[in-house]
This record gives structure tokens, sequence and C-alpha cells, in this order.
């Protein structure tokens, strides 16, 4: 499942998307509210974590821009601005969820894991792309009914790649994905994932290909024996 955290205060935003990373979901992290609504409108998420209180653009706002482009992310607020009227304003725009700083983080995680059942439910479970099957709601790959026996970072990096397969995905995008999960994470060691990635895809109808200099993609191939 993909997550968009916006929050311009850094720490908490670390600290944050390391607890969600360490749940197993894929999070990209911005800091203001016009790359936000631009990202917003470039990707899929299933979730978006959302400060009010942005530089460039305020929080209402950009729920105000998703909505009006039929963007169905489920939207949980994340502000101090706890007033009745700004709640009530949050969810008329249509946010899903309004949490007040501070809060209690096993509280915060209950209810992220509350909407993601709900998005899961609005739409198929089942993604296929060339030789392989990724449940959403399992989290799991697999390829004619066997399931792919992949490492925690690999299914994230998967899943990333899969979600945007023929896409090219940053390796800015994939170290902030996949950071938090035990120690910081070089380019060199984002090189061996996708490296052992590769190999392990070879039997199923699936490479990742190098855009040089800019990132990486998902295609489809012709299974090898």
């Amino acid at each position: 499942m993909r997550i968009l955290l916006v929050e311009d205060n850094q720490a908490l935003a670390e600290g944050l998307s390391t607890i969600l990373r360490g749940s197993g979901y894929a999070v990209d992290t911005v800091a203001d509210g016009a790359s936000a609504e631009a990202v917003a409108a470039a990707e899929t998420y299933d979730l978006v974590i959302l400060d009010l209180n942005l530089p460039e653009m305020d929080g209402l706002d950009v729920l105000r821009a998703m909505r009006a482009r039929a963007n169905k992310a489920a939207v949980m607020i994340l502000t101090a601005r706890g007033t009745p009227e700004e709640r009530v304003k949050g969810l008329d725009l249509g946010a899903d969820d309004y949490m007040i700083k501070p809060f209690d983080i096993s509280e915060f995680e209950a209810r992220i894991r509350v909407l993601l059942r709900r998005q899961a439910g609005l739409r198929s479970s089942i993604v296929n792309y060339g030789g392989v099957t990724f449940d959403l709601n399992s989290r799991t790959f697999s390829s004619q009914g066997v399931t792919l026996d992949l490492p925690a970072r690999e299914v994230a990096l998967l899943e990333l790649l899969f979600l945007r397969a023929g896409k090219v995905v940053s390796k800015d995008a994939i170290m902030a994905s996949l950071t938090g999960f035990d120690d910081d994470l070089s380019a060199n060691a984002i090189e061996q994932y996708v490296s052992r990635l590769r190999r392990r895809l070879a039997p199923h109808g699936l490479t990742v290909k190098t855009a040089r200099g800019i990132g990486y993609y998902l295609e489809t191939t012709a299974p090898t024996a």
C-alpha cells in the first residue's frame, strides 16, 4: 500500500515515515503544499496523511484540489488546528479522518490500518503484470499460484515498481521508500537490491530495467527456465 506523507516538520516526518515503513508500507514524503498537490496529481496513493499548516499551499487547499480531480485516496488530516470548525471543514472537503497533534502513536497506527482496509475494499485486491500477481491486501507476490519468497525490502521495492509498471521510479523515491527498515541506505545498496530482485524475477516474466542516471522501471520479458 502506498502512502503520501505531507508534513513540514522534518523530525516528525522522519519519525512517522520510519514507523510506516517498518509496518511494510511504501511511503513518499513532501514538505510543502504545492509539492503535495503536484505529487498527488501525478501519482496514485492509497492514503495521504496531510498536515494543514504547510508552506506555499494550505493543506485544505491541497485536499480541495485532490477531490476536485476525483482523487479517491483516503485522506487523514494531521494538525494542531483542532477547533470543531476546522474539523468540520476538513471532513466536509472530503477528509476521511482527523487527528490532533500531539497524538498517541498506537492510535495513529490503528487509524491508518482502518483507512487502508477501507481502501482495499473499494478496489480489486489483485493486480497482474507479466507473469506475476500482487495481492494488495496481503502484500504478497505470486507466480502460477506459488508465493514468491522475498525479503521485506525487496517486497517494498517490487511493490513500488509494480504499481508504477513501465514508468521510471527515481532513485530518490526508492531510497525514501526503503530507508527506515533497519539502517541508512546508500545508492550502492539500492543497486544490490535491484540486482537481487532481477534474478528472482527472471523466471517469472519480469525484469527491472535501468534508466541511466534517473532510476529504474519494471518491464515484462519472456520467462527464463
